[in-house]
């Protein structure tokens, strides 16, 4: 990942969210309220910018690899997606930590839409999956302004192919850009897209699939006691299974025995 390194430029808000270091990624001390309230505030200064929502795979990956560890660390927030980061977060003494997961971010934001007028554009995962996308949030926010989605092929753009997406979407004018691309590909494709697109970039991974109800989410009481990565499991354990086991554990070592 070092070719995607430079230097970070980006304009700062005035207010600070706290953070604690985790793994070395600085994930933001906040809940879904205050987060809404401060992208909603700062939303002029943050376009342009990206926001991680950040989950156990992604901060074990930042701290074996510095280079995505950068990345993770030069975006306008990361976000604890993840239940584990909130805990570690509390037992380091931020009391107020609480989880803010990627599909619970969409909502409200898209909620928030039909007051503020906010434009959105889809960038990533399957053609048929954007389809479905576009007419199960029409079922839901029937006043939602999407002003463009793009399905890139699985490979790497050429230079003209990433031209032409620049230039499609910031014709589209849209406030903000929603990454489905999966990590850590989504966090180095917004990473290389800082001050090239004209939008807040956020990447919420399987998101896409949970709006156009391809996959469904844990009950309640499972992610209040942090076992949404089981209900994930048992749908799709083949893909799911050797990711959680080895993650899951480094955690463990890392973050609490470690202490890291």
């Amino acid at each position: 990942m070092k070719d995607y390194i430079s230097e970070n430029t980006d304009i700062k808000p005035k207010e600070i969210i706290q953070t604690c270091n985790i793994l070395g990624v600085d994930i933001n001390v906040t809940n879904i309220n205050h987060t809404v309230g401060y992208i909603k505030k700062n939303l002029s200064i943050l376009k342009g910018n990206y926001i991680c929502v950040s989950n156990v795979h992604t901060t074990v990956m930042s701290y074996e690899n510095k280079d995505y560890r950068k990345i993770q660390n030069s975006g306008a927030m990361a976000l604890p997606d993840g239940k584990p980061l909130s805990i570690v977060s509390k037992l380091r003494g931020f009391k107020d930590a609480e989880r803010v997961t990627g599909p619970d971010l969409m909502g409200e934001i898209f909620k928030l839409s039909e007051e503020k007028r906010y434009s959105h554009y889809f960038y990533g995962s399957t053609q048929e999956t954007l389809g479905e996308l576009k007419i199960k949030l029409y079922e839901k926010y029937p006043y939602l302004n999407i002003v463009g989605m793009y399905s890139p092929p699985f490979r790497e753009l050429t230079v003209a192919e990433d031209n032409d997406a620049i230039k499609m979407i910031n014709e589209s004018n849209a406030d903000y850009i929603w990454v489905g691309l999966g990590a850590p590909k989504q966090e180095i494709w917004m990473y290389q897209h800082r001050h090239k697109v004209n939008s807040l970039m956020i990447g919420v991974g399987a998101g896409f699939d949970y709006y156009a109800e391809k996959i469904k989410r844990a009950p309640l009481w499972m992610q209040k006691w942090s076992l949404e990565w089981l209900y994930r499991l048992m749908q799709d354990p083949k893909r799911l299974f050797k990711r959680y086991f080895q993650t899951n554990t480094k955690y463990i070592i890392y973050a609490l025995i470690l202490r890291r």
